[in-house]
């Protein structure tokens, strides 16, 4: 295995620099491979952690209306944008989706920043950071807002990709099929990479920018937000992660604790979870906070740490296997090296992080989410900020018929149920809403066997 592998970097580095791949990014990865090689598998074991202390919470915070001003002006917005939501059988950005109205994830995140530099009187620069396979349609997307761009900055940058590496000699998987699928994104640790390697970073600097605000481009609850950012420049951290309470829901996923060894916050994602502590990671009660994966950080702290650590901040490892075609379960086993953002956390001395309302935590992840955040349960305001009108009802719809984008749109051709008045909406079988339909308390559609209707202005469920 030794030999095998020590030739399967060889050729994963050849490929990369045959693909244009930045020196650094390659680096990095070369970093992970030898990591993975050694048989490091990035867990994270109970006993060598604590749970994190009660942070202060958004909206007791103590910041002046010139300090929320001035910082958010020293604030540039990042959003991360390189996902296809293949899971829904979509082959372009995500932020593409309509949310409602025709309007879509990127039209709302440019319409949030611009009503934000409006009333605040900020610079306030927007940057997504794509994938080499969502960036065309992001920017052509984004024409329709010629005043986006700030101070000469890019819209977007490129996160860098690697190779998929067999799971048997470690070698770059050849896929003649579809040889894009060879590919992979490092994981969006890969964040400070490209904000590096794209030049990005220095560009902020020079222009006067010192903090960067992240999340991801499926979440419109992570709006800009002044207060967080007075917050975050009087704190004088370097880095600070956005968290919120645990419920049942989400034992899935990050989540913050203290590295016992050293003091310092960690994250631990659920791949990085011993299977004999899963029952104590799923511990709402002892693990309080997850990480919403709206992060802050210190543009001059990350460039230093940068030259630091020549570019190779050494984030924890993520190994994931997968098939080489997430799509046939029959394709060649792979490792995908990867990282987490939030793992920065554990980079800077005197990370912290700061407890947020779930309203600014509203991923869409599937179907499933699409309906409830395109239903009367949110309201969106002329500042293009979501607001909820009751609380979010779970929705499980059946995969089978609903799973995929084309299938659900067409099974709510006549818009989405209103949700306002429900607890739960469970679907099994192939239904089609008609308009106006009202849910009501825990309601249920069972199978019917063949493809049915739920009628115009039909109520499902009981109050």
């Amino acid at each position: 295995m030794r030999r095998m592998s020590t030739e399967g970097l060889a050729q994963a580095r050849d490929k990369m620099a045959a693909g244009g791949v930045h020196p650094q990014a390659v680096d990095v990865f070369t970093h992970y491979y030898q990591q993975l090689e050694s048989g490091e598998t990035g867990m994270i074991a109970e006993a060598d952690v604590e749970p994190m202390e009660a942070p202060p919470k958004l909206g007791e915070l103590e910041v002046t209306a010139d300090e929320a001003r001035a910082a958010l002006d020293a604030t540039a917005i990042i959003r991360l944008n390189g996902g296809l939501g293949t899971s829904m059988g979509m082959d372009r950005a995500k932020s593409l989706l309509e949310v409602r109205d025709g309007r879509t994830f990127l039209d709302i995140i440019a319409g949030q920043v611009s009503n934000l530099r409006t009333a605040y009187g900020a610079r306030l620069p927007l940057l997504f950071m794509n994938s080499f396979r969502t960036r065309d349609d992001t920017l052509e997307a984004l024409s329709a807002y010629p005043d986006l761009a700030v101070d000469g900055l890019p819209l977007d940058f490129l996160q860098n990709r690697e190779p998929k590496l067999r799971t048997d000699d470690l070698t770059p998987v050849k896929w003649p099929a579809d040889p894009s699928l060879e590919w992979c994104p490092p994981g969006h640790g890969d964040l400070y990479t490209a904000l590096h390697v794209s030049g990005v970073l220095q560009a902020l600097v020079e222009r006067g920018f010192r903090y960067a605000s992240v999340s991801n481009s499926d979440n419109l609850g992570a709006v800009p937000s002044a207060e967080i950012a007075g917050w975050f420049a009087g704190s004088g951290a370097p880095y600070a992660a956005e968290v919120c309470r645990r419920t049942p829901a989400d034992i899935k996923g990050g989540y913050l604790v203290v590295r016992r060894s050293d003091g310092r916050l960690v994250l631990r994602e659920t791949a990085q979870t011993p299977p004999a502590d899963v029952e104590e990671a799923n511990d709402i009660t002892r693990h309080r906070y997850f990480h919403t994966n709206n992060l802050w950080f210190d543009l001059f702290a990350l460039a230093e740490a940068m030259q630091r650590t020549s570019g190779v901040l050494g984030l924890p490892l993520i190994r994931n296997v997968k098939t080489v075609d997430p799509g046939d379960a029959g394709s060649p086993e792979v490792v995908q090296i990867e990282s987490a953002m939030g793992a920065a956390v554990e980079i800077f001395d005197k990370a912290t992080a700061v407890e947020v309302d779930r309203s600014r935590f509203l991923p869409v992840k599937t179907t499933n989410d699409l309906l409830v955040l395109r239903s009367n349960v949110y309201e969106i305001g002329a500042d293009c900020t979501l607001h909820a009108v009751g609380e979010a009802p779970r929705v499980d719809l059946d995969g089978s018929y609903y799973k995929l984008i084309d299938d659900f749109d067409r099974r709510f051709a006549a818009g989405a149920p209103s949700l306002v008045r429900a607890d739960s909406l469970t679907v099994r079988g192939d239904w089609t809403f008609g308009a106006d339909v009202q849910v009501v308390g825990a309601a249920v559609l069972e199978d019917a066997g063949t493809p049915s209707r739920v009628q115009d202005g039909a109520t499902v469920g009981r109050g």
